[in-house]
């Protein structure tokens, strides 16, 4: 058996508004474990929405399922990212 179309619908939503926030900015710690930590705060942050396949579950969705979930998506967003940041600053980038 293969399960690997299960997967939780917000991953897509973080790691494209992530990218979106950080893309054409000369963001210092940019790097790619900078970026995998953020989406993992922002993830823990978020309710899970386990789904099969992405273009069914918008389908389905209503405009103000598909807004609230932006909402919570840029504020879990930034919040990992103040989160992150403060945590390197703190500890010395690790």
């Amino acid at each position: 058996m293969n399960f690997e179309n299960i997967h939780n619908y917000y991953e897509k939503l973080v790691i494209d508004y992530l990218l979106e926030q950080v893309s054409g900015v000369a963001h210092e710690a940019a790097d790619q474990d900078y970026l995998e930590d953020v989406a993992c705060v922002a993830l823990n942050r978020l309710p899970t929405r386990y789904v099969r396949y992405d273009v069914d579950t918008a389908f389905y969705m209503s405009d103000a399922e598909h807004q609230t979930m932006r909402g919570e998506v840029e504020e879990a967003v930034a919040d990992a990212l103040a989160y992150v940041q403060d945590h390197r600053a703190i500890h010395g980038g690790a």
